[in-house]
């Protein structure tokens, strides 16, 4: 791109203002506008919830960039509180409104960004504008809600909506003293996440005192004495609160792409190509407002996350500058603390690809249930880690991660291995760090490696519980009898490992047996074993731990 070029910016916060920072570090002679309808810039978005709970203390701290930084460092204008209301496409321009002085005007361009965010989802449900009832969006929204606890001294929060904002509002209220309930119309919290990996999370928000109503939907609100808010539900049941947060999900804003003429996607996100050029040649768009390609999928979706909105801004200015530069894609990577577990991910889960329809005879899953350190170093904790594989070739899809410690740090390698189109071979020869308080000699990642290419090879043929039901298969119980007194599969027998060998002639050789133990792995020792004198054997995958997650996440409420 020639010199002296003129860049617009619309929006800021993590695409937008990285787009300007990087342009500028790649042009002293390009003159950079970043219009924010909003009062901030740059803000964290992401801890907004934590400046809720006080663990995020001032305000200030939430602003990663101010307009006084843009302009003495990069020599960017900002101009806040403006809002772009059109785009000439024919002659370059947008037209702005200065939302304190209701004045218009009009500014050329010769290369504009599109960086509008998304709205909080707001259902037609009649009372929504309540006093009382918030969304957690910007600055100003978390604001509110710290002075509506203050002022009313409210004791019950109601949080409609148990993904990422809900999770995080729940806790941060919770520890302010707060009595909450999450309204979910799915039957599990996280959503897109696989359900036995979120029974953990639901568990914690119970033992935390949170009460859940699952596959339960809002239908009204009402103001009632003294300052409360009473919610109807599609149940007939009834529950007050004296603040009510909305966090259902988040929609794209496309209206100003739209009156533009813009190519629209199918999910309703402005449609942009690899190198995040839209329908025009001169405009460009990023963030949650775009969709986006699925890099293990293919298809298009649409990803709300901060880093990929902060990679697509930095490739957009590079593109501008006339560098050949090109959005790999989002593969979903994201993580979630609740009270005191995390949950992460990368890639597409069972359910999705299932939902999406590809879900295939090649495609495989394996559960572990490894300590996050060496288990002779004090205070290992368990992970509950799920990999999703291909048995053609090994390809990693997706891997989600459950525990106390440990969980982003495994979902981390998991990512890259995917984004490089590593195997599960590949994690089964990764070499990563080590010593007991850090890990183990077979880290989870490649105890995860190693279990999928056992399968793979043929060394380890593996069952799923929910086949359980549909099976005529001998269940073969190996854990101690202790174990097996606290709870077991009706109908299973119960051989312990190390009696195993001496009461062989005790199974059956002209059926098949599916062997379990508490998380797979004497189970997986015991179908060797079996397998080599002539049985017809499986490991059920992630034993019976595995099977009481199953059966937790069945739990829709209380």
């Amino acid at each position: 791109m020639e010199s002296a070029k003129r860049i617009v910016i619309i929006g800021g916060v993590a695409g937008g203002a990285s787009c300007a920072a990087r342009a500028r570090r790649l042009s002293e002679d390009a003159q950079i506008i970043l219009f924010e309808r909003g009062p901030f810039v740059s803000f964290a978005n992401c801890g907004l919830p934590y400046f809720v709970g006080d663990v995020i203390k001032r305000e200030e701290a939430l602003l990663v960039a101010t307009p006084d930084l843009f302009r003495k460092r990069f020599n960017i204008e900002v101009r806040l509180n403006s809002e772009v209301t059109s785009i000439d496409r024919e002659r370059n321009e947008v037209e702005i409104e200065d939302l304190r002085s209701r004045k218009r005007h009009r500014e050329k361009y010769d290369a504009l960004v599109l960086s509008p965010g998304a709205s909080p989802i707001r259902p037609p449900v009649p009372g929504l504008d309540l006093p009382g009832i918030f969304t957690v969006r910007s600055i100003p929204d978390s604001r509110h809600i710290k002075e509506w606890i203050k002022k009313f001294g409210a004791k019950r929060a109601m949080v409609v909506g148990g993904g990422f904002i809900g999770l995080e509002m729940t806790e941060n209220l919770a520890k302010l003293g707060l009595d909450v309930t999450i309204i979910e119309m799915q039957p599990q919290v996280m959503p897109l996440a696989d359900p036995e990996i979120v029974a953990p999370v639901q568990d914690e928000l119970r033992r935390h005192g949170v009460s859940l109503r699952l596959g339960e939907t809002v239908t009204a609100f009402e103001a009632i004495q003294g300052g409360s808010i009473s919610a109807q539900f599609e149940s007939g049941d009834r529950e007050n609160a004296d603040l009510v947060i909305l966090g259902v999900g988040v929609r794209p804003e496309t209206k100003l792409a739209r009156d533009a003429g813009l190519e629209i996607g199918e999910l309703g996100g402005i449609r942009v190509d690899d190198r995040m050029v839209t329908s025009d040649p001169k405009i460009w768009a990023v963030g949650d407002a775009v969709e986006v390609r699925d890099f293990v999928t293919g298809r298009w979706a649409l990803i709300p996350l901060a880093g990929p909105a902060n990679r697509q801004g930095r490739i957009v200015a590079d593109a501008i500058m006339g560098k050949d530069r090109k959005f790999r894609g989002v593969q979903g990577t994201l993580v979630c603390g609740v009270f005191d577990l995390t949950l992460a991910s990368t890639g597409p889960s069972e359910k999705t690809l299932k939902r999406l329809g590809l879900w295939d005879a090649t495609y495989d899953k394996i559960y572990l249930h490894p300590g996050h350190h060496a288990s002779y170093f004090p205070g290992a904790k368990p992970i509950t880690l799920k990999l999703i594989f291909s048995r053609q070739d090994g390809r990693i899809l997706g891997a989600q991660a459950v525990g106390q410690e440990g969980v982003d740090k495994r979902i981390d390698v998991i990512s890259m291995a995917i984004q490089n189109h590593a195997t599960v071979f590949d994690l089964e020869e990764a070499e990563l760090c080590y010593a007991p308080q850090f890990g183990s000699a077979k880290d989870p990642v490649n105890l995860a490696g190693m279990i999928a290419s056992n399968v793979i090879r043929g060394d380890a043929r593996i069952a799923q519980w929910e086949g359980l039901e549909d099976t005529d298969a001998f269940i073969l119980d190996v854990r101690d009898p202790s174990e097996f007194q606290r709870g077991h599969v009706e109908n299973a027998v119960n051989i312990p490992l190390n009696d195993l060998r001496s009461r062989m002639e005790e199974l059956p050789k002209g059926r098949q047996i599916w062997a379990y133990c508490l998380v797979g792995q004497r189970a997986y020792y015991a179908a060797r074993a079996l397998s080599q004198h002539g049985f017809d054997v499986k490991n059920i995958s992630g034993g019976y731990k595995t099977l009481q997650l199953r059966r937790a996440a069945t739990e829709k409420s209380g």
